[in-house]
């Protein structure tokens, strides 16, 4: 048989569509031509296979030309994922192997010119895919990437580190044919404990603003920390992934997706929420994401975490705007001339900023210079509509150094976090999901007030201006506040305690 067919997987954004390799050995001028908008790592193939082949003591048919089509051409096809299927489907075509064992299976691997066998980027992705679209088959991957595909229940996923243990298991035929692969099962990648998340009761003082982390825990909502340097803003916001609870299996396995897409993911950090602390200087693209074929930013990498934004207004202004669509859908669709790529990006922002340039502002100290005017354009840099989407703005004020130290430590994170556990568990228990989500419909349903509550609503957001989306807000805070107070209904105590969470910044 000259001709070949195989499966193997793109990746193209968090999705990682089926490809079909096409291998086809005619008589003619000796080449090797790949088809199928192949990007330069795919080309470079030919020359990894060749080697990978020979070194390997199999035989490469050099009087004859082959041809490989990765089917849909219209697909684009990035790194060396295709090595493993083109080394196979020559190997087919030219019947050194069984082309028979090929079926009910699928194959990604990058091969080193001895052979060996190499991890590949999306191994989640495409054994995610592949439970979705075509689970009777077995995935075959590298050792390192089958692990990690074999996160996902109900698939075969097989290990090979070299290219000669899956020509061997696709030369078992005959009579054994039925029999169990030889390739050996992957096993799920050891999920042990990761570090430890620092604890809240590091803490001293600071009642608002934890009171702001827990509210935040609580209902999903983003966070704004404004203080002088040094109150313990960063620290504040490090200790928040200790007060949410683990990540459900489908969060988690869709988190270790889009990690797995950029090499980050990491098995000791399973069902974790991923707190990424991005530097200021990150652009639009980092942020967002971007690139040929896009890759997913930080906020796609923070879905179902944090994304801590130190230093707020010295990010550049399209990176901070580039937010506003995602914090409000929560997902990013990032569009080429070619093609679409969606990313999931339902984070938990929390930023941190000073007050003013010097960052002294409404110190006690008295020792801020700047003039109004600098003030207002330092916090100028943050857009109304920006300021409008995030849910809770509390002021982190310094405390005197001999204040602090006779102050008692704080509440502990395990207790807050028993509180924030109960609050969720009423909120999935009454709508199926977070506060933070709560839309049309919903809203009015889950925070209908009394005649006395709602007209102190209204009262708040006709002399502070709101928008209707301000409004919402306070009420999405507000169901939080009850919740975790364990009250069925929205009372004024928490409506004025939502309404404060909005008055740090004019924009707010």
């Amino acid at each position: 048989m000259s001709l070949a067919v195989l499966h193997s997987r793109a990746l193209l954004g968090i999705d990682a569509p089926a490809v079909t390799v096409e291998v086809h050995l005619a008589n003619g001028l000796p080449a090797i031509t790949l088809v199928g908008l192949a990007d330069t790592e795919v080309k470079e193939a030919r020359e990894r296979v060749r080697a990978a082949l020979q070194n390997s003591g199999l035989v490469y048919p050099h009087n004859k030309r082959i041809t490989v089509s990765l089917a849909p051409a219209d697909l684009p096809k990035d790194s060396g994922r295709f090595d493993l299927p083109i080394a196979l489907g020559i190997l087919a075509a030219s019947g050194q192997i069984d082309p028979q064992r090929l079926i009910g299976h699928e194959f990604a691997g990058e091969l080193s010119l001895a052979g060996e066998l190499r991890p590949v980027r999306g191994a989640l992705a495409m054994a995610l895919a592949l439970q979705r679209g075509s689970p009777g088959r077995a995935l075959v991957l590298p050792a390192g990437s089958a692990e990690e595909a074999a996160l996902v229940d109900g698939l075969r996923c097989l290990r090979a580190e070299h290219l000669l243990d899956v020509v061997r298991a696709m030369r078992h035929a005959g009579a054994d044919a039925q029999a169990a692969d030889p390739l050996p099962p992957a096993r799920p990648l050891s999920t042990s404990a990761g570090p430890s998340v620092p604890d809240l009761r590091d803490v001293r003082g600071q009642a608002a603003a934890k009171r702001a982390l827990a509210l935040a825990a609580a209902g999903g909502h983003s966070l704004l920390l404004v203080g002088p340097p040094g109150t313990g803003k960063s620290m504040l916001a490090s200790r928040l992934p200790g007060l949410m609870p683990p990540l459900t299996e489908r969060e988690a396995l869709e988190s270790a997706a889009i990690l797995s897409l950029v090499g980050r993911f990491s098995a000791s950090c399973w069902r974790q929420r991923v707190f990424r602390a991005p530097h200021h200087s990150a652009s639009a693209a980092a942020l967002v994401g971007g690139g040929a074929p896009p890759r997913p930013g930080e906020i796609s990498l923070a879905h179902a975490g944090i994304l801590f934004l130190d230093e707020l207004p010295e990010y550049p202004r399209a990176a901070l705007e580039a937010l506003r669509e995602p914090l409000e859908t929560g997902r990013i669709t990032i569009s080429r001339a070619m093609y679409q790529t969606e990313f999931p990006a339902r984070f938990q922002l929390v930023a941190a900023m000073n007050p003013c340039p010097c960052g002294q502002h409404g110190s006690v100290s008295g020792r801020c210079r700047c003039t109004p005017e600098a003030i207002a354009r330092y916090q100028g840099r943050l857009s109304g509509p920006l300021l409008d989407r995030i849910d809770l703005q509390v002021e982190v004020p310094p405390i005197a150094p001999a204040t602090l130290a006779a102050l008692p430590s704080g509440e502990p994170s395990a207790a807050v976090a028993a509180r924030v556990a109960a609050a969720r568990t009423r909120q999935f228990d009454r709508q199926q999901g977070l506060n933070c989500g709560l839309n049309g419909d919903a809203l009015d349903q889950h925070c209908r007030l009394a005649a006395p509550a709602r007209d102190f609503l209204h009262g708040a957001a006709t002399r502070l201006a709101w928008s209707a989306r301000s409004h919402h807000r306070v009420l999405r805070v507000a169901r939080s506040a009850a919740d975790l107070a364990g009250s069925d209904e929205i009372g004024i105590e928490h409506l004025a305690e939502a309404i404060q969470y909005r008055r740090v910044l004019s924009g707010g």
